[in-house]
């Protein structure tokens, strides 16, 4: 079987995959937000904390309990790093610097996953499992609940109540995150994953030297850090690591893990505002895009110029040559248009235009299918944005599954996609002017410009992974890279929240003749034009002067 049609084959049990579990997987997420009931283990966690998981909330109570709770875990998180020596099992590991402690708290907690250390060389296994790993947990259902608020905005009507952020919290964690990664987990373990709390293993290899063998407990971390689009690896080679990830049947696996929520949230969306086709819609934009950027990605590494390449059969630098090209260009695109940074390739190494595509997926707002929570909740932002274009068009007054889409939403929706495009081109900008960036390349020219770039870019956007080829492990870049973490998650949350109090206050606008159909192709292609043509608009100056610019020379 020739590699390519492997590649082919490979998509297509992908696409099966995830076709197969979006009804059940969406239905069974929306009767979890919908339920009345609470499990005793719930109950127990609700106690604890000293919640009323039946206490309705406005949008500001809702805003508080997440930056609240998100505030506790990166102080708690920070604290564990800093005393990591003194603790159990701490393997001979030193205390993470302050700035770096602060760089990983706000990664972690901020579902970013963006890692500027060597996790086997620097990490203990209270850390990793106790700090880290309960983050990945946590930080993807905090994404999940503001996506369920927002959902609870279009389909409520005359209250400003959007549920209890406790119970979404903890129901997002306990029913859906904790049973599937035992699962995933457990089929990992099987593949050939390690899991384990032993101390580090000094062999000899072939040519007498000496090398550490770090274990962990891996199979358990790698399962949320896929599931919950989080990224953070055990390893510093991620899931190019065989330990993280063994073999094709895995790779397939945790490709899975990164698109299963997101592409089932639209299903779970349909339901809980009544249609099922609306949902449809949103999962049609979403697959468009990352179905596009699989075969521009693919394409491109197969036939990158130069006689290496040619003779490779593709540009096989940086690549396992247990995944190929296929494989490692499939993941990268799931990873960069997921809020995920989990790689199984370096990015880095990829050439100029497919590093743009890559770029350019982490640009559209992580919307296709985005992050668990986070893609739902940007592409209905950006669906908002497309109702008012078409309104614009036929000069009526917007409207979006009954809700009038009037000035204050409208503002609301802009400030939304001006908060990520500001962070990276600022950060970027000013790590250029500043010296920082230069002093960090280790590439020189179009490629070294697209390494700060894509580092902003990532960690604007919550995705998490890196060119690899960028020095990150600065006191500058730790410190910048966590401030941008922190409000690229949560400043877009405050935005998110106002808004679905805003149309949750509203009341139904029935529909007429002139009400745009939504759950139409036509709105799903507008959806798209829309996306595509304002992340062009915003990106394309930083765009030209990396990736198209080494692209075109190459």
């Amino acid at each position: 079987m020739s590699s390519v049609l492997a590649d082919v084959l490979v998509v297509i049990a992908l696409i099966g995959a995830l076709a197969l579990v979006h009804r059940p997987l969406g239905d069974y997420m929306a009767a979890v937000f919908q339920s009345q009931k609470h499990l005793r283990i719930e109950r127990w966690i609700y106690r604890s904390v000293g919640a009323n998981p039946d206490a309705e909330m406005r949008w500001p109570a809702y805003l508080r309990g997440v930056l609240l709770f998100s505030a506790v875990g990166v102080l708690f998180l920070f604290l564990m790093q800093r005393v990591q020596d003194k603790l159990p099992l701490s393997l001979g590991f030193e205390p993470i610097t302050p700035d770096q402690a602060f760089n990983t708290a706000a990664s972690f907690v901020s579902n970013t996953n963006w890692q500027s250390y060597s996790g086997e060389a620097a990490m203990s296994h209270v850390t990793q499992t106790m700090g880290l790993a309960v983050q990945n947990f946590v930080s993807a259902a905090v994404g999940i609940a503001v996506a369920v608020a927002l959902v609870r905005g279009f389909a409520r009507s005359r209250t400003g109540e959007l549920g209890n952020f406790w119970a979404d919290l903890v129901r997002g964690t306990v029913r859906i995150l904790i049973p599937i990664s035992v699962v995933a987990a457990l089929v990992l373990i099987a593949c050939g994953a390690i899991q384990n709390f032993g101390d580090i293993h000094s062999v000899t290899t072939l040519t007498g030297d000496k090398q550490a063998i770090s274990p962990g407990a891996v199979a358990s971390q790698e399962a949320i850090k896929d599931l919950g689009t989080n990224g953070g690896g055990y390893f510093n080679a991620n899931s190019a690591h065989p330990f993280e990830n063994p073999n094709g049947l895995s790779n397939l696996l945790e490709i899975f893990l990164l698109l299963v929520i997101p592409f089932s949230l639209p299903r779970t969306f349909g339901k809980m505002v009544g249609s099922v086709r609306q949902g449809y819609a949103i999962v049609g934009a979403m697959a468009t895009i990352w179905f596009l950027g699989v075969i521009a990605v693919t394409w491109i590494e197969y036939a990158h110029p130069g006689t290496a390449s040619q003779l490779a059969g593709g540009a096989m630098e940086g690549k396992e040559q247990r995944f190929g090209e296929g494989n490692s260009a499939l993941f990268a695109v799931s990873t960069t248009m997921t809020s995920t940074g989990s790689v199984n390739s370096f990015h880095d190494s990829f050439s100029g235009l497919s590093g743009g595509v890559l770029l350019l997926g982490m640009m559209l707002g992580e919307i296709a299918p985005g992050g668990t929570g986070s893609g739902l909740y940007g592409m209905l932002i950006m669906a908002i944005i497309a109702v008012f274009i078409a309104g614009l068009m036929v000069g009526r007054t917007p409207e979006y599954l009954g809700k009038k889409i009037g000035s204050r939403e409208i503002k609301l929706a802009a400030c939304y996609i001006l908060v990520t495009p500001a962070l990276v081109l600022i950060g970027t900008a000013l790590a250029m002017a500043l010296g920082k960036g230069e002093s960090s390349m280790t590439n020189i020219g179009a490629h070294g410009f697209s390494e700060v770039l894509y580092a902003y870019t990532s960690a604007s956007n919550n995705n998490g992974s890196a060119f690899a080829g960028f020095a990150a492990n600065t006191q500058y870049h730790n410190t910048m890279l966590g401030l941008c973490m922190l409000l690229g998650r949560f400043l877009p949350m405050v935005f998110v929240l106002a808004l679905a109090g805003s149309l949750a206050e509203q009341k139904p606008v029935p529909a007429t003749a002139g009400t745009l159909r939504t759950e139409k192709p036509l709105f799903t292609g507008l959806l798209v034009g829309a996306i595509l043509i304002i992340t062009g608009l915003t990106f394309f100056p930083a765009l030209a002067l990396g990736p198209l610019a080494e692209g075109l020379a190459s």
